[in-house]
């Protein structure tokens, strides 16, 4: 699957806001506001559970790696969430 198709199936998630659970949040962190390179995905199954993490991480910007985002897209898709919340913009590590 190519970049721009990955992005627009996430942000399509994204955009749908919150459902209910299981829950997917996206979160990404870099050492500069303008450049990620570290993503967190959390899944929580229900409200209150303890949530999974996975974390994935590049040297350039991870928003831009065609990999990482179609493994997002797969995650999403294979949890069966029913919401995706992304964290706007990159937190300092």
């Amino acid at each position: 699957m190519n970049l721009d198709k990955a992005k627009k199936r996430i942000a399509k998630q994204v955009k749908k806001g919150f459902n209910g659970y299981p829950k997917i949040t996206l979160a990404y962190y870099g050492a500069t506001k303008d450049c990620a390179t570290e993503v967190v995905v959390q899944f929580t199954l229900g409200e209150g559970d303890s949530s999974q993490e996975e974390r994935f991480s590049c040297e350039t910007e991870i928003r831009e790696n065609e990999l990482v985002q179609t493994t997002l897209l797969k995650i999403i898709e294979r949890a069966d969430a029913n919401s995706v919340i992304e964290i706007e913009g990159v937190a300092l590590l």
